[in-house]
């Protein structure tokens, strides 16, 4: 009975040396393993520069002097755009789009020089071109209005103009969208797209403020029209001149209706008019010019006559 437990335990004992052998020899083998595929790794990028070391280098001196030669044009077309006194934001796409052009022909004339066929990367730059156009319509809209504006500029920064149901004074001209800016100093982004095709009203650096007010009839509307003009002469609210229409509007119920009309600049528009009505006030209040309320006169007829009649 003892010769089997005796075989057993040297089983054992051997299982457990031949797996701490293994286990030992294990680590071995997987640095050995790595340690050959680092030189494989080393042997190939030797050969690679051993073969394209002129080319790369000549690829990257042809980038380098590219992007050097793209800045200088950049710089030229710039120059240019401004002694021919175009707008700031067209001289600098202008210049902008030249650089990024000549990059783009000095970076295929690079990979070309290195082996590299730009074959592919010209149809995946279509392919994604396309998608990017289908998906961004509204954003490229945009772009082509800005452009449309800043070639064409029916209005430039400074202009006082409406559109889209709001008024300001032009503040910036961006590419894709128009800052204005109104009275209260608040800014107004009208995406470009919502401002060529539609009625745009340019009224420079002023704004037309009309004002109206009524006197009765027992009053001269020849003499008050004088009077409003002489007062509102004396106002200093104006820019560079005096600019104001007044003259008989219409003939209502209780009153005659002067109508005022008066180019004030933009961001002066409510104070303006605020002076305006009051300098009126006070020159009908020293005139003794009435201002009519509304009034209805009722003839009641009696009972009585009615029967007679």
């Amino acid at each position: 009975m003892s010769e089997p437990t005796t075989n057993s335990t040297e089983n054992f004992t051997a299982n457990i040396t031949e797996s701490a052998q293994g286990a030992t020899d294990l680590p071995a083998e997987l640095l050995r393993t790595e340690i050959e595929q680092a030189s494989a790794l080393y042997q190939i990028i030797i050969d690679f520069f051993s073969n394209y070391s002129f080319q790369l280098v000549g690829g990257l001196l042809i980038f380098l002097l590219g992007y050097a030669v793209a800045g200088k044009v950049a710089k030229a077309v710039l120059h240019l755009c401004e002694k021919q006194k175009l707008d700031v934001t067209l001289s600098r796409f202008l210049a902008s789009t030249t650089k990024m052009l000549v990059m783009i022909m000095v970076s295929i004339i690079a990979l070309s020089k290195i082996g590299i066929s730009v074959t592919p990367f010209i149809a995946a730059i279509g392919a994604i071109s396309l998608g990017a156009g289908l998906a961004l319509q509204g954003l490229l809209a945009n772009y082509a209005a800005g452009f449309n504006i800043i070639i064409i500029r029916p209005f430039v920064v400074g202009d006082t103009i409406e559109v889209q149901g709001v008024t300001g004074i032009v503040k910036e001209v961006q590419l894709a969208f128009t800052i204005l800016e109104d009275e209260n100093c608040a800014e107004i982004t009208i995406p470009n797209k919502h401002i060529v095709g539609e009625v745009v009203l340019n009224s420079r650096k002023d704004t037309l403020l009309k004002l109206s007010v009524g006197i009765s009839y027992q009053d001269n509307p020849i003499e008050v029209v004088q009077l409003v003009e002489r007062t509102l002469a004396k106002l200093d609210i104006y820019t560079d001149e005096v600019r104001m229409q007044v003259g008989i509007d219409g003939f209502a119920d209780s009153a005659i209706t002067i109508g005022i009309r008066l180019w004030i600049p933009t961001t002066n528009l409510y104070a303006a008019k605020y002076s305006a009505y009051k300098a009126i006030y006070l020159a009908f209040e020293q005139e003794k010019i009435t201002i009519p309320f509304p009034q209805q006169d009722i003839h009641l007829i009696e009972q009585q006559k009615r029967q007679q009649a």
